[in-house]
């Protein structure tokens, strides 16, 4: 078989190549998609180089796959196998990397060679499975259950959690869509936007462990007394959510706050707990000491860790307390030689609007963003004034353009949205990804077990002491906050927008019923 007809060499580049003058004479097989048996046939002709059995078997899944398979299916139920993947158990370790480079031989070793059709880009690959490939598919070929497997492996969920998104991300694997999914109030503006705000992956839960706190802000919106969690109770609800987003279909991330999270009791057992479970982590709260963030740190690094500034120094230090400012600044010093991604937060005020600018410049090179969240009159915040709904909107406009030029400005409030559509720039998600996430992609758990849709003004829409996070969420006082107010309901950002609730319950008027006081959308209703 001095060469090979050119379907086969289509078929077969690399063992064409290889079997140059290996089998002269010989006429080759009647079908291309024989030629595997065939050298299986003539295996003691192959002159050590035997591996070409394998190597053809490898190459013909490959066309097949790329040629005749079906593309895998966009939408499936449950997690399973991709149904475009071949796995060829051989006693040869290398032949993944021979197909790339046809100069270096194959070893001997028992291995298992993927061949799979990505179903991200289409395009086939090629790879020796390790045993964490493995092990996905042997999960979801059996239906095993991630906490059965992490028991088994004596390893945390979250470990096992892992191999499966990775297998999925390598398209080995096959994974349910999200269920976190805006209903069907949001179809009108989505005609508009399409479906990108309209889908989680994500669901937050902020979780005030403690009312227990080192500072007494002017601005706290929550300085009653409320009762903590032991240590039992909060891991289970670390399971409960762990549950909850194993039925939508999402990562979970668990966002520590309070009072400050660093005075619950048991703060690094239940840090521990929920980096096992595999969810990612943030902390808001007060700057703590190198020793502190070293031990969580050798847990996980948060994926940041937020505090708060209220402006310039004398004007912060009368809301936060004396000495706050340089202590935030030499915490926010700390957090970059440890490389943890930092953030600052703002409180808006009429008193403190024309600093936001000024702060974003002494923050330069100090944190890694910075934002605002506007003043709700809760709590003790009714003692401070908001900043009036005109200059605001000017305020917007600086801020900006000041964005441009000052990478760590991070655009959080949705009304800004209305000044990129206006300025015909693309939209961004508002401040949760998908504007208001108010019970759709982020809740509040305060220390007592109440579950809010958000911390910022009263909004209980359960109790997790008697009802699980699947059940609250369902429930009808979590679907009206997402639903939101019926003055956004023909808007056309309201996917990214939808106000602030919290706002607007803070200025006296019904969040289901008003608009956010300060939009300042001149038409209102959809084109």
């Amino acid at each position: 078989m001095g060469s090979l007809k050119p379907k086969m060499e289509s078929i077969y580049p690399v063992t064409s190549r290889l079997l140059a003058g290996i089998l002269c004479g010989d006429a080759g097989p009647s079908s291309s998609m024989d030629l595997p048996q065939y050298l299986a046939d003539r295996a003691d002709r192959l002159k050590g180089h035997a591996y070409l059995v394998d190597l053809a078997r490898i190459e013909r899944a490959a066309y097949r796959l790329q040629h005749d398979a079906a593309d895998p299916p966009v939408q499936v139920d449950a997690l399973q196998i991709n149904p475009a993947l071949e796995l060829f158990p051989t006693p040869w370790r290398g032949l993944p990397d021979l197909l790339k480079n046809a100069f270096r031989e194959p070893m001997r070793g028992e291995c298992q060679v993927l061949v799979w059709k990505s179903p991200q880009s289409g395009a086939v690959r090629i790879e020796e499975a390790d045993r964490h490939d493995l092990l996905a598919l042997k999960m979801a070929a059996e239906d095993i259950d991630p906490r059965q497997a992490a028991a088994e492996g004596k390893v945390p969920v979250g470990v096992v959690d892992d191999i499966l998104h990775a297998a999925v991300q390598k398209g080995l694997l096959l994974a349910p869509a999200s269920k976190i999914v805006r209903s069907a109030e949001f179809a009108v503006a989505e005609k508009k936007h399409g479906s990108e705000f309209m889908t989680s992956l994500v669901f937050t839960l902020q979780w005030h462990l403690t009312q227990a706190c080192d500072l007494h802000c002017k601005h706290c919106y929550d300085r009653s007394d409320r009762n903590t969690m032991g240590l039992e109770a909060a891991v289970g609800v670390l399971d409960d959510l762990y549950s909850f987003c194993r039925s939508r279909h999402v990562h979970g991330q668990v966002s520590f706050t309070g009072g400050n999270p660093f005075l619950y009791p048991h703060f690094d057992s239940v840090y521990r707990q929920a980096v096992d479970r595999g969810f990612m982590t943030a902390i808001l709260g007060n700057p703590v000491s190198r020793d502190r963030l070293e031990r969580i740190s050798a847990v996980r690094k948060p994926e940041f860790f937020q505090v708060s500034l209220e402006g310039l120094p004398d004007h912060n230090d009368d809301i936060r307390g004396k000495g706050h400012f340089d202590r935030v600044m030499r915490f926010l010093d700390l957090l970059r030689s440890l490389r943890i991604y930092s953030m600052v937060m703002l409180t808006l005020t009429e008193a403190n609007i024309e600093q936001v600018l000024p702060l974003a410049e002494r923050l330069k090179g100090r944190t890694d963003l910075f934002t605002f969240n506007r003043l709700a009159q809760v709590g003790e915040a009714k003692v401070l004034k908001p900043a009036t709904t005109e200059r605001f909107a000017r305020f917007l406009e600086d801020c900006l353009d000041a964005a441009a030029d000052t990478a760590a400005i991070d655009l959080k409030d949705s009304l800004f949205n209305i000044l990129l559509e206006r300025r015909e720039k693309p939209l961004f998600g508002g401040c949760t990804g998908f504007g208001c996430g108010a019970a759709f992609n982020f809740a509040a758990l305060l220390p007592d077990g109440e579950v809010h849709a958000c911390r910022k003004f009263p909004s209980p829409i359960g109790d997790i002491r008697r009802k699980s996070l699947q059940e609250i969420f369902d429930g009808e006082a979590a679907r009206q906050y997402r639903r939101g107010s019926l003055a956004c309901a023909d808007c056309r950002l309201r996917p990214v927008c939808g106000g602030c609730m919290a706002v607007t319950y803070g200025s006296g008027l019904d969040p289901f019923k008003d608009k956010d006081p300060y939009c300042f959308l001149s038409i209102h209703k959809t084109d």
